[in-house]
């Protein structure tokens, strides 16, 4: 497994991370969804360095160009509704690509405990492709484990790719045991995840941030 922290080293990448991290930013619906997205086309760029090209001939006006493009279009998925935004920055980078959508939801227990639900899932064919997914959040893992499994089921991917805004150490641990061949690319890590699952310092709410606070049942 490989694991890239994109905040490594500084870069425009580090004014949105901040911004989508300040309480006195955050609130801006649009700006948190826009760099979110902008999040999303940086980890898709640096992620296009580790697929399969192959090399082509096209013609131009003048004559004939030796190229190289992607050997398969990639499916891109992501965890509704919070993921989004960060999907449609990847969204923007393979425009051509298929996608798939998972919808899921932490169940409580009165014990403070909680199991992902998951109640709805549609996907094109993904055997022998990279797959790409797309969760702001990587705290415990568990969404994504469980988005991953179901995925599975489909057929075998190529490749699997993990884009998050902000990860956990323990979320970026339990992937490497679950899924030990994907690659993991993160806005930022933070070390510390409360007994609710909420990684600190984060940034709250990536779903309520981008779409407005969910009425709770």
């Amino acid at each position: 497994m490989m694991v890239t922290n994109l905040s490594d080293g500084n870069s425009v990448l580090s004014n949105w991370i901040a911004e989508i991290r300040d309480i006195n930013k955050q609130t801006d619906r649009m700006r948190f969804r826009r760099n979110m997205e902008r999040i999303g086309e940086i980890a898709a760029y640096e992620l296009s360095k580790h697929l399969i090209y192959k090399e082509i001939q096209v013609e131009t006006p003048m004559g004939e160009a030796d190229c190289a493009i992607t050997a398969d279009t990639p499916v891109l998925a992501t965890i509704l509704r919070a993921g989004l935004p960060l999907h449609q920055g990847v969204l923007n980078y393979f425009d051509q690509a298929d996608n798939a959508f998972i919808a899921g939801y932490r169940k409580h227990h009165r014990d403070g405990s909680f199991e992902i639900a998951q109640y709805y899932m549609t996907s094109p064919e993904i055997e022998g492709k990279p797959l790409i997914i797309a969760d702001p959040m990587l705290a415990t893992g568990a969404s994504l484990v469980t988005a991953l499994k179901s995925l599975a089921e489909l057929g075998k991917p190529a490749q699997i790719h993990i884009i998050s805004a902000i990860a956990c150490t323990e979320g970026i641990e339990y992937i490497k045991r679950k899924f030990p061949e994907a690659y993991i690319w993160v806005g930022a890590i933070d070390e510390e995840l409360t007994a609710k699952g909420y990684i600190v310092p984060g940034l709250g709410d990536a779903g309520d941030l981008s779409f407005g606070i969910k009425k709770q049942s």
